[in-house]
């Protein structure tokens, strides 16, 4: 059962992500929806493709397996920290040893961390290895969300949170 909820919520996250890096502007770039959507190509945009839609299956799902897999929220609440965070990870990794960033490679980006995210979800869900930690996990999944309320508002001025399509001029 959990390794088919896997596989679901694999497929979940990869379609709703790809779908909702749409939303925003399919919705006349409505102020609501750009609070879990990107409302740009900056990288702490994309992060959003992987944070939220997983959150929401994490949250639809862990109480239909609690009983069975007690241990599953915080697990799944893991793979989302892991996934999101597998984005800049492996975005600035390959784009700092090739020079430049590839749309395919965006793509495969976001593809890996949902795997990676759900692979972590599978084994964690099987041991009992995150009920140490799962404070942290609800307080740093409490802090990423608003993090992503706030600097979605009033984004910092570093290249994190800069579209790459906008030229951005340093002081010589």
């Amino acid at each position: 059962m959990l390794k088919r909820y896997t596989i679901l919520g694999t497929l979940f996250v990869l379609i709703l992500g790809t779908l909702a890096h749409y939303f925003y502007e399919w919705s006349n770039n409505n102020f609501f929806v750009g609070l879990f959507t990107p409302v740009n190509e900056s990288t702490w945009e994309h992060m959003k493709l992987v944070f939220f839609p997983m959150l929401i299956f994490s949250f639809t799902i862990s109480h239909k397996l609690q009983h069975n897999y007690p241990y599953i929220e915080t697990s799944m609440l893991t793979g989302t920290i892991i996934g999101t965070a597998l984005i800049p990870i492996i975005f600035y990794t390959y784009t700092g040893i090739l020079g430049c960033n590839i749309f395919f490679l965006d793509i495969a980006t976001f593809i890996i961390a949902v795997i990676i995210a759900f692979y972590t979800i599978y084994y964690l869900t099987l041991s009992d290895y995150t009920q140490k930690y799962t404070y942290w996990i609800y307080l740093l999944t409490c802090i990423l969300f608003v993090c992503f309320i706030l600097f979605t508002l009033n984004p910092p001025k570093i290249d994190l949170f800069i579209s790459p399509t906008v030229t951005i001029q340093y002081p010589s």
